[in-house]
Protein backbone atom coordinates (compact mmCIF):
# COMPACT_ATOMS: atom_id res chain seq x y z
CA UNK A 1 0.00 0.00 0.00
CA UNK A 2 2.96 2.31 1.02
CA UNK A 3 4.66 1.75 -1.95
CA UNK A 4 1.94 3.51 -3.95
CA UNK A 5 2.66 6.49 -2.44
CA UNK A 6 4.19 9.87 -4.24
CA UNK A 7 7.69 10.92 -2.79
CA UNK A 8 7.71 14.51 -1.40
CA UNK A 9 9.80 16.73 -2.49
CA UNK A 10 11.59 19.05 -0.78
CA UNK A 11 9.07 21.88 -0.92
CA UNK A 12 5.99 19.51 -0.30
CA UNK A 13 8.31 18.69 3.08
CA UNK A 14 8.32 21.93 4.17
CA UNK A 15 4.83 22.89 3.29
CA UNK A 16 3.77 19.79 5.07
CA UNK A 17 5.08 21.00 8.08
CA UNK A 18 4.17 24.42 8.68
CA UNK A 19 1.24 23.56 10.92
CA UNK A 20 3.55 21.84 13.12
CA UNK A 21 5.38 25.20 13.17
CA UNK A 22 2.25 27.05 14.62
CA UNK A 23 1.31 24.47 17.06
CA UNK A 24 5.03 24.38 18.65
CA UNK A 25 4.83 28.27 18.71
CA UNK A 26 1.38 27.70 20.73
CA UNK A 27 2.96 25.28 22.94
CA UNK A 28 6.10 26.64 23.38
CA UNK A 29 4.54 30.09 24.88
CA UNK A 30 2.29 27.46 27.40
CA UNK A 31 5.59 25.94 28.16
CA UNK A 32 7.98 28.99 29.43
CA UNK A 33 4.95 31.37 30.60
CA UNK A 34 2.33 29.45 32.47
CA UNK A 35 4.41 29.10 34.85
CA UNK A 36 4.98 33.16 35.45
CA UNK A 37 1.01 33.24 34.97
CA UNK A 38 0.18 30.74 37.68
CA UNK A 39 2.57 31.82 40.35
CA UNK A 40 1.37 35.32 40.14
CA UNK A 41 -1.88 34.15 41.29
CA UNK A 42 -0.50 32.08 44.16
CA UNK A 43 0.58 28.46 42.92
CA UNK A 44 3.30 26.84 44.90
CA UNK A 45 5.45 24.35 42.88
CA UNK A 46 3.12 21.51 43.33
CA UNK A 47 0.27 23.56 42.88
CA UNK A 48 1.87 24.51 39.37
CA UNK A 49 2.27 20.78 39.11
CA UNK A 50 -0.60 19.50 39.47
CA UNK A 51 -2.09 22.22 37.07
CA UNK A 52 0.59 20.77 34.59
CA UNK A 53 -1.26 17.63 34.52
CA UNK A 54 -3.88 19.11 32.28
CA UNK A 55 -1.31 18.24 29.54
CA UNK A 56 -0.47 14.70 30.12
CA UNK A 57 -4.05 13.39 30.87
CA UNK A 58 -5.29 15.55 27.67
CA UNK A 59 -2.55 13.36 26.14
CA UNK A 60 -3.72 10.16 28.09
CA UNK A 61 -7.59 10.24 26.86
CA UNK A 62 -7.57 12.88 24.44
CA UNK A 63 -5.37 11.43 21.77
CA UNK A 64 -6.22 7.87 21.39
CA UNK A 65 -10.00 9.12 21.19
CA UNK A 66 -9.31 11.37 18.70
CA UNK A 67 -6.87 9.61 16.84
CA UNK A 68 -9.06 7.00 16.46
CA UNK A 69 -12.05 9.20 15.88
CA UNK A 70 -9.91 10.64 12.90
CA UNK A 71 -9.35 6.92 11.83
CA UNK A 72 -12.90 6.37 10.79
CA UNK A 73 -13.81 10.25 10.10
CA UNK A 74 -15.16 10.81 6.33
CA UNK A 75 -15.79 13.96 5.08
CA UNK A 76 -15.17 15.97 2.12
CA UNK A 77 -12.61 17.71 3.89
CA UNK A 78 -10.20 14.69 4.87
CA UNK A 79 -10.03 11.95 8.01
CA UNK A 80 -7.44 14.52 9.62
CA UNK A 81 -8.40 18.16 8.72
CA UNK A 82 -11.52 18.48 10.88
CA UNK A 83 -9.78 17.76 14.18
CA UNK A 84 -7.01 20.21 12.78
CA UNK A 85 -8.93 22.95 12.50
CA UNK A 86 -10.93 22.70 15.79
CA UNK A 87 -7.94 21.76 17.99
CA UNK A 88 -6.27 24.83 16.71
CA UNK A 89 -9.59 27.26 17.16
CA UNK A 90 -10.13 25.94 20.33
CA UNK A 91 -6.51 26.04 21.36
CA UNK A 92 -6.01 29.65 20.13
CA UNK A 93 -8.96 31.09 22.18
CA UNK A 94 -7.47 29.54 25.48
CA UNK A 95 -4.21 30.89 24.75
CA UNK A 96 -5.49 34.43 24.18
CA UNK A 97 -7.55 34.11 27.33
CA UNK A 98 -4.99 32.66 29.55
CA UNK A 99 -2.74 35.40 31.01
CA UNK A 100 -6.47 37.22 31.82
CA UNK A 101 -7.55 34.69 34.05
CA UNK A 102 -7.07 37.21 37.21
CA UNK A 103 -9.33 39.69 35.39
CA UNK A 104 -12.05 37.45 34.81
CA UNK A 105 -11.91 36.68 38.79
CA UNK A 106 -12.05 40.01 39.48
CA UNK A 107 -15.42 40.46 37.32
CA UNK A 108 -17.22 38.40 40.12
CA UNK A 109 -16.29 41.28 42.53
CA UNK A 110 -13.76 41.70 45.32
CA UNK A 111 -15.89 39.38 47.94
CA UNK A 112 -14.60 36.37 45.39
CA UNK A 113 -12.02 34.14 46.53
CA UNK A 114 -8.23 34.19 45.78
CA UNK A 115 -8.44 30.73 44.29
CA UNK A 116 -10.92 31.92 41.55
CA UNK A 117 -8.39 33.39 39.30
CA UNK A 118 -6.53 30.09 39.72
CA UNK A 119 -8.52 28.18 38.57
CA UNK A 120 -9.67 29.95 35.73
CA UNK A 121 -5.83 29.71 34.37
CA UNK A 122 -5.87 26.08 34.90
CA UNK A 123 -8.81 25.47 32.67
CA UNK A 124 -7.51 27.94 30.06
CA UNK A 125 -4.82 25.48 30.27
CA UNK A 126 -6.53 22.43 30.36
CA UNK A 127 -8.24 23.55 27.08
CA UNK A 128 -5.00 24.82 25.57
CA UNK A 129 -3.39 21.19 26.44
CA UNK A 130 -6.52 19.29 25.25
CA UNK A 131 -6.70 21.08 22.08
CA UNK A 132 -2.79 20.67 21.27
CA UNK A 133 -3.64 17.19 21.56
CA UNK A 134 -6.54 16.57 19.27
CA UNK A 135 -4.25 18.47 16.94
CA UNK A 136 -1.16 16.70 17.07
CA UNK A 137 -2.46 12.93 16.93
CA UNK A 138 -3.89 13.61 13.62
CA UNK A 139 -1.34 16.08 12.50
CA UNK A 140 1.24 12.98 12.73
CA UNK A 141 -1.05 10.34 11.53
CA UNK A 142 -0.62 12.26 8.20
CA UNK A 143 2.62 10.76 7.51
CA UNK A 144 2.08 7.84 7.37
CA UNK A 145 -1.11 8.15 5.39
CA UNK A 146 0.45 10.40 2.86
CA UNK A 147 4.30 10.01 2.81
CA UNK A 148 5.90 6.53 1.64
CA UNK A 149 7.96 4.42 4.06
CA UNK A 150 11.26 5.58 2.95
CA UNK A 151 10.74 9.13 3.98
CA UNK A 152 9.21 8.43 7.08
CA UNK A 153 12.26 9.35 9.06
CA UNK A 154 12.78 12.87 7.05
CA UNK A 155 9.74 13.56 7.35
CA UNK A 156 9.59 12.66 10.97
CA UNK A 157 12.78 14.95 10.55
CA UNK A 158 10.96 18.27 9.18
CA UNK A 159 8.51 18.18 11.60
CA UNK A 160 11.43 18.65 14.18
CA UNK A 161 12.27 21.06 12.24
CA UNK A 162 9.25 22.75 12.31
CA UNK A 163 9.18 22.11 16.11
CA UNK A 164 12.52 24.05 16.80
CA UNK A 165 11.76 26.82 14.14
CA UNK A 166 8.06 27.70 15.60
CA UNK A 167 9.94 27.34 19.20
CA UNK A 168 13.18 29.58 18.36
CA UNK A 169 10.39 32.29 17.04
CA UNK A 170 8.00 31.83 20.23
CA UNK A 171 10.99 31.90 22.57
CA UNK A 172 12.74 34.72 21.04
CA UNK A 173 10.71 37.19 20.06
CA UNK A 174 9.96 38.58 23.13
CA UNK A 175 13.81 38.63 24.42
CA UNK A 176 14.68 40.12 21.23
CA UNK A 177 12.21 42.99 21.34
CA UNK A 178 13.73 44.22 24.72
CA UNK A 179 17.37 43.44 24.35
CA UNK A 180 17.13 45.68 20.50
CA UNK A 181 14.25 48.02 20.88
CA UNK A 182 13.95 48.34 24.83
CA UNK A 183 10.17 47.12 24.39
CA UNK A 184 9.16 44.61 26.91
CA UNK A 185 6.01 42.49 25.31
CA UNK A 186 3.85 41.91 27.78
CA UNK A 187 2.65 38.10 28.96
CA UNK A 188 -0.53 38.72 27.36
CA UNK A 189 0.74 39.78 24.08
CA UNK A 190 2.57 36.83 24.27
CA UNK A 191 0.07 34.46 24.43
CA UNK A 192 -2.05 36.71 21.56
CA UNK A 193 0.78 35.93 19.23
CA UNK A 194 0.81 32.51 19.55
CA UNK A 195 -2.97 31.88 19.38
CA UNK A 196 -2.37 33.57 16.18
CA UNK A 197 0.09 31.63 14.87
CA UNK A 198 -1.39 28.62 16.32
CA UNK A 199 -4.54 29.32 14.10
CA UNK A 200 -2.84 30.66 11.06
CA UNK A 201 -0.24 27.78 10.67
CA UNK A 202 -2.99 24.97 11.20
CA UNK A 203 -4.86 27.01 8.25
CA UNK A 204 -2.61 26.83 5.94
CA UNK A 205 -1.97 23.52 6.48
CA UNK A 206 -5.71 22.51 5.98
CA UNK A 207 -5.66 24.49 2.86
CA UNK A 208 -2.50 22.97 0.99
CA UNK A 209 -2.78 19.40 2.17
CA UNK A 210 -4.86 17.17 -0.07
CA UNK A 211 -5.26 13.91 2.65
CA UNK A 212 -5.08 10.73 -0.07
CA UNK A 213 -7.95 8.39 -0.21
CA UNK A 214 -8.25 5.16 1.78
CA UNK A 215 -8.58 2.66 -0.01
CA UNK A 216 -11.16 -0.52 0.50
CA UNK A 217 -8.97 -2.45 2.39
CA UNK A 218 -7.91 -0.26 4.26
CA UNK A 219 -11.02 1.01 5.53
CA UNK A 220 -11.85 -2.82 6.10
CA UNK A 221 -8.98 -2.40 9.02
CA UNK A 222 -10.18 0.89 9.71
CA UNK A 223 -13.78 -0.78 10.48
CA UNK A 224 -12.63 -3.57 12.21
CA UNK A 225 -10.13 -1.68 14.98
CA UNK A 226 -13.38 0.89 15.42
CA UNK A 227 -15.09 -2.18 16.70
CA UNK A 228 -12.72 -3.53 18.81
CA UNK A 229 -13.03 -2.17 22.93
CA UNK A 230 -9.79 -0.15 23.75
CA UNK A 231 -8.51 -2.62 25.81
CA UNK A 232 -8.60 -4.87 22.78
CA UNK A 233 -6.85 -1.91 20.69
CA UNK A 234 -4.04 -2.13 23.50
CA UNK A 235 -3.18 -5.84 23.00
CA UNK A 236 -3.16 -5.64 19.33
CA UNK A 237 -1.09 -3.02 19.80
CA UNK A 238 1.76 -4.35 21.47
CA UNK A 239 1.29 -7.66 19.97
CA UNK A 240 2.33 -6.33 16.79
CA UNK A 241 5.86 -6.89 17.73
CA UNK A 242 8.13 -7.60 20.89
CA UNK A 243 9.99 -4.71 19.78
CA UNK A 244 6.88 -1.54 19.92
CA UNK A 245 7.27 -2.64 23.37
CA UNK A 246 10.69 -1.46 23.93
CA UNK A 247 10.07 1.51 21.77
CA UNK A 248 7.11 2.85 24.23
CA UNK A 249 9.32 2.11 27.32
CA UNK A 250 12.06 4.02 25.61
CA UNK A 251 9.70 6.83 25.44
CA UNK A 252 8.46 6.37 28.94
CA UNK A 253 11.35 7.00 30.39
CA UNK A 254 12.25 9.76 27.54
CA UNK A 255 9.43 11.98 28.59
CA UNK A 256 9.98 11.98 32.07
CA UNK A 257 13.17 13.22 31.54
CA UNK A 258 12.19 15.70 28.76
CA UNK A 259 9.28 17.00 31.18
CA UNK A 260 11.57 17.34 34.26
CA UNK A 261 13.11 20.08 31.79
CA UNK A 262 10.22 21.52 30.06
CA UNK A 263 8.46 21.88 33.51
CA UNK A 264 10.72 23.52 35.67
CA UNK A 265 13.01 25.30 33.59
CA UNK A 266 11.63 28.45 33.80
CA UNK A 267 11.18 28.35 37.62
CA UNK A 268 14.83 26.97 37.83
CA UNK A 269 16.33 30.37 36.05
CA UNK A 270 13.96 32.66 38.21
CA UNK A 271 14.72 31.25 41.68
CA UNK A 272 18.17 29.52 41.36
CA UNK A 273 20.28 31.59 38.45
CA UNK A 274 18.28 35.19 39.17
CA UNK A 275 18.11 34.34 43.09
CA UNK A 276 14.32 35.16 43.73
CA UNK A 277 12.45 33.87 46.19
CA UNK A 278 9.12 31.45 46.75
CA UNK A 279 6.74 34.80 45.50
CA UNK A 280 3.88 32.85 46.92
CA UNK A 281 4.85 33.43 50.15
CA UNK A 282 5.51 37.30 49.77
CA UNK A 283 3.05 40.70 50.33
CA UNK A 284 2.70 42.61 47.12
CA UNK A 285 5.32 45.21 48.46
CA UNK A 286 7.76 42.27 48.77
CA UNK A 287 6.85 41.40 45.57
CA UNK A 288 7.46 44.76 43.82
CA UNK A 289 11.10 44.25 44.88
CA UNK A 290 11.54 41.56 42.79
CA UNK A 291 9.89 42.62 39.99
CA UNK A 292 12.81 43.40 38.03
CA UNK A 293 15.25 40.55 38.61
CA UNK A 294 11.63 38.32 37.53
CA UNK A 295 11.20 39.93 34.26
CA UNK A 296 14.96 38.93 33.75
CA UNK A 297 14.52 35.50 34.78
CA UNK A 298 11.31 34.50 32.61
CA UNK A 299 13.67 36.92 29.53
CA UNK A 300 16.74 34.52 29.91
CA UNK A 301 14.68 31.40 30.04
CA UNK A 302 12.77 32.36 27.16
CA UNK A 303 16.34 33.01 25.11
CA UNK A 304 17.56 29.74 26.73
CA UNK A 305 14.68 27.69 25.08
CA UNK A 306 15.11 29.82 22.22
CA UNK A 307 19.07 28.43 21.89
CA UNK A 308 17.80 24.98 22.67
CA UNK A 309 14.93 24.82 20.36
CA UNK A 310 17.55 26.34 17.82
CA UNK A 311 19.75 23.54 18.04
CA UNK A 312 16.67 21.40 17.16
CA UNK A 313 15.97 23.04 14.71
CA UNK A 314 19.66 23.17 12.80
CA UNK A 315 20.02 19.44 13.55
CA UNK A 316 16.42 18.39 12.63
CA UNK A 317 17.69 17.63 9.30
CA UNK A 318 20.74 16.23 9.75
CA UNK A 319 19.29 13.89 12.29
CA UNK A 320 17.17 11.85 9.98
CA UNK A 321 19.96 11.67 7.48
CA UNK A 322 22.27 10.27 9.70
CA UNK A 323 19.42 7.83 10.94
CA UNK A 324 19.07 6.57 7.38
CA UNK A 325 22.86 6.12 7.22
CA UNK A 326 23.57 4.43 10.84
CA UNK A 327 20.17 3.26 12.03
CA UNK A 328 17.79 5.48 14.07
CA UNK A 329 18.26 3.67 17.56
CA UNK A 330 22.19 4.70 16.91
CA UNK A 331 21.61 8.03 16.59
CA UNK A 332 18.77 8.26 19.19
CA UNK A 333 20.88 6.75 21.93
CA UNK A 334 24.16 8.61 21.55
CA UNK A 335 21.21 12.19 21.60
CA UNK A 336 19.95 10.88 24.52
CA UNK A 337 23.12 10.09 26.62
CA UNK A 338 24.07 13.60 25.21
CA UNK A 339 20.93 15.19 26.18
CA UNK A 340 21.22 13.76 30.01
CA UNK A 341 25.04 15.13 29.97
CA UNK A 342 23.83 18.98 29.74
CA UNK A 343 21.15 17.91 32.25
CA UNK A 344 23.83 17.46 34.95
CA UNK A 345 26.03 20.17 33.78
CA UNK A 346 23.04 22.67 34.21
CA UNK A 347 21.87 20.96 37.91
CA UNK A 348 25.75 21.93 39.17
CA UNK A 349 26.05 25.07 37.24
CA UNK A 350 24.74 28.41 38.61
CA UNK A 351 26.40 30.60 35.97
CA UNK A 352 23.89 31.64 33.43
CA UNK A 353 26.22 31.34 30.25
CA UNK A 354 27.00 27.25 31.09
CA UNK A 355 23.48 26.80 32.02
CA UNK A 356 22.58 28.41 28.35
CA UNK A 357 25.66 26.98 26.61
CA UNK A 358 23.84 23.08 28.02
CA UNK A 359 20.79 24.43 26.99
CA UNK A 360 21.69 24.38 23.49
CA UNK A 361 23.75 20.90 23.79
CA UNK A 362 20.27 19.52 25.44
CA UNK A 363 19.00 20.69 21.97
CA UNK A 364 20.14 17.40 20.11
CA UNK A 365 18.20 14.89 22.17
CA UNK A 366 15.26 17.08 21.82
CA UNK A 367 15.82 16.77 17.65
CA UNK A 368 16.46 13.12 17.93
CA UNK A 369 13.20 12.67 20.58
CA UNK A 370 10.88 14.75 18.12
CA UNK A 371 11.69 12.64 15.49
CA UNK A 372 13.10 9.42 15.83
CA UNK A 373 10.79 7.77 17.97
CA UNK A 374 8.11 7.84 15.56
CA UNK A 375 9.99 6.72 12.65
CA UNK A 376 10.83 3.31 14.64
CA UNK A 377 7.05 3.12 14.99
CA UNK A 378 5.55 3.67 11.95
CA UNK A 379 7.86 1.01 10.28
CA UNK A 380 5.02 -1.34 12.35
CA UNK A 381 2.11 0.43 11.44
CA UNK A 382 -0.70 -1.72 9.96
CA UNK A 383 -2.62 0.94 6.90
CA UNK A 384 -5.72 2.20 8.33
CA UNK A 385 -4.85 2.35 12.04
CA UNK A 386 -2.29 5.14 11.80
CA UNK A 387 -4.44 7.36 14.34
CA UNK A 388 -5.58 4.98 16.51
CA UNK A 389 -1.31 3.64 17.00
CA UNK A 390 -0.31 7.21 17.12
CA UNK A 391 -3.06 7.93 20.05
CA UNK A 392 -2.17 5.09 21.82
CA UNK A 393 1.95 5.64 21.42
CA UNK A 394 1.13 9.25 22.79
CA UNK A 395 -0.09 7.32 25.94
CA UNK A 396 3.65 7.06 26.60
CA UNK A 397 4.35 10.04 26.63
CA UNK A 398 1.63 11.63 28.25
CA UNK A 399 1.91 9.10 31.74
CA UNK A 400 5.67 9.57 32.22
CA UNK A 401 4.48 13.36 32.63
CA UNK A 402 1.74 12.76 35.19
CA UNK A 403 5.30 11.32 37.84
CA UNK A 404 6.96 14.43 37.13
CA UNK A 405 3.88 16.84 37.73
CA UNK A 406 3.07 15.05 40.96
CA UNK A 407 5.86 13.03 42.37
CA UNK A 408 8.41 15.43 41.07
CA UNK A 409 6.55 18.43 41.73
CA UNK A 410 5.77 17.41 45.44
CA UNK A 411 9.65 16.65 45.89
CA UNK A 412 10.72 19.88 44.80
CA UNK A 413 7.78 21.62 46.76
CA UNK A 414 9.23 19.79 49.90
CA UNK A 415 13.11 20.90 49.62
CA UNK A 416 12.96 24.45 50.55
CA UNK A 417 16.02 26.05 51.26
CA UNK A 418 16.97 30.00 52.72
CA UNK A 419 18.28 32.29 50.88
CA UNK A 420 19.37 35.54 51.44
CA UNK A 421 16.78 35.69 54.47
CA UNK A 422 13.82 34.60 51.86
CA UNK A 423 12.41 30.86 51.28
CA UNK A 424 13.54 29.33 47.99
CA UNK A 425 13.07 25.83 46.28
CA UNK A 426 15.46 23.40 45.02
CA UNK A 427 14.64 23.75 41.54
CA UNK A 428 17.46 22.23 40.37
CA UNK A 429 16.68 18.86 41.51
CA UNK A 430 14.71 18.42 38.64
CA UNK A 431 17.29 18.45 36.32
CA UNK A 432 19.21 15.46 38.24
CA UNK A 433 15.86 13.05 37.92
CA UNK A 434 15.51 13.76 34.47
CA UNK A 435 19.18 12.62 33.63
CA UNK A 436 18.98 9.42 35.29
CA UNK A 437 15.49 9.09 33.32
CA UNK A 438 17.84 9.88 30.07
CA UNK A 439 19.74 6.80 30.71
CA UNK A 440 17.74 4.27 31.39
CA UNK A 441 16.25 5.23 28.72
CA UNK A 442 19.55 5.32 26.10
CA UNK A 443 20.37 1.91 27.31
CA UNK A 444 16.56 0.38 26.50
CA UNK A 445 17.17 2.20 22.63
CA UNK A 446 20.43 0.52 22.05
CA UNK A 447 18.55 -2.61 22.19
CA UNK A 448 15.89 -2.46 20.16
CA UNK A 449 15.73 -4.59 17.16
CA UNK A 450 14.64 -2.18 14.33
CA UNK A 451 12.41 -2.99 11.47
CA UNK A 452 13.94 -2.64 7.85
Amino acid sequence: MQEELKKFSVAQLFNFCIGFFGLQFAWQMRIILSGPVTESLGASPLIFGLIWLAGPISGIIVQPIIGALSDTTQTKFGRRVPYLLLGALFGSLGLILLPHSGYFASLFGESAPALLGLCIAAVMIWLIDACVNAAQGPYRALIPDNIPKSQHAEANSYLSFAIGLGSVVAAGTAPFLKYVFNFQMSVSAQFLMAGIAFMLGMLWTCITIRERQIKQEELEVTGEVANTTFAQKIKEFFAISPEVTKICAMQFFTWIGLMSLMIFFTQFVVHILYQVPDLTLLDAAQKAIFDEKNAQGQNFSSICFAVFNLICFIIALPIGYFATKYGNKIVHFVSLLTMAAAYLVMAMSANPIVVMVAMAVAGIGWASTLALPFAMLSNYIKPGTEGSVMGIFNIFIAAPQVLVCTLLAWFIDASKFTQGGYQNNHWEYAFIVGAIMLIVSAIISITIKENK
